[in-house]
């Protein structure tokens, strides 16, 4: 089967440790090239990879049959509609936008070329947090969760290499709820009602009703001190409880996310984690942040 042709918008360090090399060493994929806002780390980036590093971005997307961002999602949102536009399948970062109208914008240029689309929700794709959340999707009786997300994200100097303005600028509610919610809604239902609190810097506690009944509680931070960091998921239900379990390394995952668009775009099935569900996870996400102070 022919190999499909994966461009790679973005050059920062995601795109470098994770994105490039699982699309360079995908045995159904090929990196047919990098573009990114700066030139010089574009071309450094498709060096590395034996690719071409384009001066535009529109001739990265008619080079390619589908499209992997590493971009800040309101960089990502109008990028990745115009790429459906131009008939490549995307390959998203999580969250899609950070506004329901540009998610909703990108959703619908996506359904009006037909193209697939996959949004990299890294639990989701992990091998053991995959397993977990099939198995307690398939589950009946959960009546609550939590899904605490304590990040240690910024290093005590400042120079984590992961930071960004886009992160520093809308905290743990935009960077990991939608890691939080793409573990809680699969099992327990869509949102249909969400409280949102601010705590200490950038701590958020929500409070979700779920469609099925259920009810759900999410703490969210990427400023957590080190020693107080930590991710855990746990459900409560007929069954008892069932606490996620940890592992799974970023680029595996990046490379099921890879594997789960060449199937989309083979077969036309829609993944469980496509653009429509981003749209979700921001839509619910918009809502939270309304009920927050400003700033």
């Amino acid at each position: 089967m022919k190999r499909l042709r994966i461009g790679l918008v973005g050059t920062g360090p995601w795109a470098s440790s994770t994105h490039a090399p699982a699309l360079a060493a995908h045995p159904a994929a090929e990196l047919s090239g990098v573009w990114g806002r700066r030139p010089d780390a574009a071309a450094a980036l498709a060096s590395t990879h034996a690719t071409t590093a384009y001066a535009e971005v529109d001739e990265l997307f008619a080079a390619s049959d589908a499209v992997a961002f590493a971009v800040p999602p309101d960089v990502q949102a109008p990028l990745a509609t115009r790429a459906a536009a131009a008939g490549c399948h995307l390959l998203l970062d999580k969250p899609v936008a950070t506004t329901p109208a540009a998610a909703r914008e990108l959703a619908a240029a996506a359904e009006a070329a037909r193209v697939a689309s996959v949004v990299f929700f890294t639990l989701r794709f992990a091998g053991p947090t995959a397993a977990w959340v099939t198995e307690q999707a398939a589950t009946e009786g959960w009546f609550t969760g939590r899904a605490d997300w304590y990040g240690a994200f910024y290093a005590a100097d400042g120079t984590s290499p992961f930071s960004s303005p886009w992160r520093a600028r809308r905290g743990g509610l935009w960077d990991v709820g939608p890691h939080a919610l793409s573990i809680l809604l699969p099992v327990l239902g869509d949102v249909t009602d969400v409280t949102a609190a601010a705590g200490q810097a950038d701590v958020v506690h929500l409070i979700l009703r779920h469609s099925g009944g259920a009810s759900s509680t999410a703490t969210l931070s990427l400023t957590t001190p080190p020693k107080a960091a930590g991710v855990t998921v746990e459900l409560r239900g007929e069954a008892g409880t069932a606490l996620m379990p940890t592992g799974g390394e970023a680029l595996d995952a990046f490379g099921r996310a890879v594997d789960a668009l060449v199937e989309a775009a083979r077969t036309g099935r829609s993944h469980a984690c496509d653009v429509r569900f981003g749209l979700r996870v921001t839509e619910i996400l918009a809502l939270a942040e309304e009920q927050l102070p400003a700033g």
